[in-house]
């Protein structure tokens, strides 16, 4: 749960679609783009040529669109010249809303556990024009039997095509400003704050620190944890049983909260992919004595997930005064240097020396090093880089880059636009702050960062911050305290799935969990600041989505496609295993499907392979809190939001609160077919081979056949879904989504399932092989075991 301070911070992260609190339903105050895959809308790769309306922002690529031409030609073709120009119109009208920006409210498709509708929500006036004109065009639309029983009776058929939203109602929907003005940006709420939702990735883990790939073409990910632990993720997220790295006996740490020093950084060699070798920046005590260090690993020959800790090479040992500000950070950026961000040694104001640590550069403490650590199997360890800003400077330190710094936690390099590459390269870095100020820093060689004589904009040591001879660089951005007490930088967003990201620099606070995000803009050269908030309402209502998090925000990363995560923690201690990875998604906008395919190399795993559970993903649907599950000592502050989102004009219902659900019992993921006897079911049809996914086959009285889909829901595809050993039916999938059977037997029709059943034949049906449908309703089913579809 997420814990904020202030409360409209509360709703802002609350992990519910609406709230019932205290006997109160908080109606959502609008609904959200969602496509019928449940995914935000895209902007398609080429014009659509049937569904023109939606060719620059909807839910259909121009494979869907020509299907739905197909469609349209084939219902055309059963009337004449008269009856095609009266209806023409609407049945393309009604045809084209699956590739509406709204096709999942449209089609009441929100919730993945209730069936589809096969029409769109009509508005009364629409829908009367097109029963009056168009009525013997129903059954050939739609084979929803409701549907074919009310189609005689005008008032009975409108009222079922009728939404219990009425403002989401085809046509009406269209020229609804507050719906279409904003359509396809990232949503903000009144206060200007940035809706966003998250993806659960991993979690179990003890202060998760740092989450890097290795740039191989797999796409694994590893995640470090502060006790000195480095795990294998695949691309699956199933997580390797045996560590990548283990180097808990060397790694000084404590369980104590706040305890800063333990396994603080990871990279990889540019060129790890043929040379195998990694890097850490860790703590250690020798004798009485405690430092960071730098040390160099290689991958084990015969195990590419797994470290050869006998490898172990120290490129770099620094003493450090006090136990605190130990920076952390180690990466490679595009010059192919290792760069490496120590803190100004600890304690408070930076008291060693004259002027400090971080403005002695014959210091290595309070700097931004960089080093060359290529061909060093021979010879020096590692050698100063020719153009480093210092060399040639008596006194100086040579692997100096910048110094200045108090304690930068987390840097990341700029992959820059896809397209231009603009800001390619930019180094960006979070520093900590004393008393009053953090900042965020663009990293550039030579200069001085101000510490300690600056903290943000403004004068820390009066004296030093008067001097003339700083010329000190000023952050791109700070905030006070008020907002937030320890800076966690992050990363600018250069993926692919989510367009309307790219070129944000998103970042948080470890202590107030405030999420926060920076963007440049070009004419001025200023950094514009929103807050992050995560999405209210339906925002976040996509299988699979969350918009809760835990509140002590530790670090960002990158994936290997450039997707950006971030780590946070309940309890901020190195031993605790409250640790969980978020993939930040936007829910207004994404890519067109396939626009972000890749395929990952193979990996060979030798160490068992442990599925990943979200935990917030443990209920087909979330329950509400009951009212003994609101603890005494929150209902003060319940009431107060009451009484605020009232003032603001918020809907505020008096309903009685629903009882929890329980936990769906646990069922034994087997492989795609049970024991070959009546009622057997496998999946066919995926053109990428994948096992949770396909057209429905039964086995009946010794031979394969197909399921056609009259009455097809997720009712029946959770019967099938359960009997190949997956938790959730997560799409039923009609007019064979995954190919026709033809070589097959038609063998059931008419399927009706409560959704407890055994197995297909348990559910009510037609007797086997008596069907009145065709191989193009062959029926399907996307299965899962946490409630999110993968495209």
């Amino acid at each position: 749960m997420w814990y904020f301070c202030d409360i409209l911070g509360r709703v802002r992260h609350s992990p519910f679609i609406g709230l019932y609190l205290l006997g109160f339903w908080i109606a959502p105050v609008s609904l959200h783009p969602q496509c019928l895959d449940f995914k935000p809308p895209f902007k398609p790769q080429e014009d659509l040529q049937f569904c023109a309306m939606y060719r620059n922002f909807g839910c259909c690529d121009s494979a869907k669109d020509q299907e739905l031409m197909a469609k349209f030609y084939k219902i055309m073709d059963n009337f004449d010249n008269y009856g095609h120009a009266n209806c023409a119109g609407y049945v393309q009208d009604l045809l084209c809303q699956e590739c509406s920006p709204y096709a999942a409210h449209l089609f009441d498709a929100e919730d993945p556990s209730t069936p589809i509708r096969t029409l769109p929500g009509l508005c009364p006036d629409y829908c009367s024009q097109f029963w009056l004109k168009c009525r013997s065009t129903i059954t050939l639309l739609s084979d929803d039997l409701q549907l074919a029983q009310a189609e005689p009776d005008q008032v009975h058929f409108c009222q079922h095509l009728e939404l219990e939203d009425p403002d989401y109602c085809y046509p009406h929907l269209l020229s609804n400003e507050q719906l279409t003005q904003n359509l396809g940006h990232v949503l903000a709420d009144p206060e200007g704050c940035l809706q966003l939702c998250l993806e659960e990735v991993a979690n179990g883990l003890r202060n998760p620190l740092a989450m890097v790939h290795a740039n191989d073409g797999t796409h694994r990910f590893f995640i470090a944890e502060q006790v000195g632990l480095v795990w294998t993720y695949l691309p699956d997220r199933s997580k390797l049983e045996k560590p990548f790295l283990n180097i808990t006996k060397a790694v000084l740490t404590s369980p104590w909260e706040g305890d800063e020093r333990g396994f603080l950084g990871l990279t990889f060699h540019p060129n790890y992919k043929y040379n195998g070798k990694l890097y850490v920046y860790y703590s250690v005590e020798i004798g009485f004595d405690e430092r960071i260090r730098v040390s160099e690993f290689r991958v084990s020959s015969g195990d590419m997930n797994e470290v050869d800790h006998a490898s172990e090479r120290i490129i770099l040992e620094v003493d450090e005064p006090a136990s605190n500000h130990n920076g952390g950070m180690v990466m490679f950026a595009d010059d192919g240097y290792l760069y490496i961000f120590t803190g100004d040694g600890g304690m408070a104001g930076d008291p060693f020396g004259k002027y400090g640590n971080a403005q002695n550069k014959s210091a290595l403490l309070g700097k931004v090093l960089r080093i060359n650590v290529d061909d060093n199997d021979r010879g020096p360890l590692y050698r100063i880089p020719s153009d480093n800003p210092f060399v040639h400077e008596r006194g100086a330190r040579p692997e100096v880059y910048a110094y200045g710094v108090r304690n930068m936690w987390r840097c990341s390099v700029d992959r820059g636009d896809p397209l231009t590459k603009e800001g390619k390269g930019r180094i960006f870095c979070g520093d900590v702050g004393q008393n009053k100020f953090e900042e965020i820093d663009i990293i550039e060689k030579g200069r001085n960062y101000g510490w300690r004589a600056k903290e943000g904009f403004s004068c820390y040591d009066k004296k030093l911050c008067a001097n003339s001879s700083l010329d000190d660089v000023l952050p791109i951005y700070a905030y006070p305290h008020k907002m937030g007490k320890s800076v966690t930088g992050g990363y600018v967003y250069r993926g692919c799935e989510y367009p309307n990201l790219n070129g944000m620099y998103i970042f948080g606070d470890f202590m107030s969990g405030r999420m926060m995000n920076l963007q440049e803009n070009k004419n001025t050269g200023q950094w514009n600041y929103h807050e992050i908030c995560m999405g209210i309402g339906l925002t976040c209502a996509f299988p699979g989505l969350i918009n809760n998090y835990y509140q002590y925000i530790i670090s960002f990363a990158e994936d290997e496609a450039g997707e950006l995560y971030f780590m946070s923690t309940g309890v901020p201690s190195a031993t605790s295993p409250t640790g969980v990875v978020y993939k930040l998604v936007d829910p207004s906008r994404r890519a067109p499907p396939r626009q972000c395919h890749y395929d990952p190399l193979p990996v060979r795993v030798k160490s068992k392979l442990i599925k990943f559970r979200p935990k917030e993903s443990e209920y087909p649907v979330r329950p509400h809190p009951t009212e003994s599950a609101v603890k005494e000592s929150d209902k003060n502050w319940l009431q107060e939001l009451m009484d605020i989102l009232k003032e603001q004009g918020a809907a505020v219902v008096t309903t009685t609160l629903p009882q929890t659900t329980t936990k769906p019992p646990r069922h034994t993921r087997r492989k795609n077919r049970r024991k070959k006897g009546n009622g057997a079911v496998r999946l066919a049809g995926d053109e990428q081979g994948r096992d949770d996914r396909g057209r429905v086959e039964i086995f009946v009285n010794g031979e394969w056949g197909t399921v056609c889909d009259d009455l097809w829901n997720t009712k029946n595809a959770a019967v099938v879904c359960r009997q190949l050993g997956f938790r959730f039916a997560l799409k039923a999938s009609k007019h064979s989504e995954f190919g026709e059977g033809k070589s097959l037997r038609i063998l059931l029709d008419d399927v009706q399932c409560e959704g407890t059943e055994e197995s297909l034949l348990d559910c009510q049906h037609t007797d086997i092989g008596i069907h009145n449908c065709a191989h193009y309703e062959d029926a399907g089913v996307i299965c899962g075991n946490s409630d999110y579809v993968d495209a």
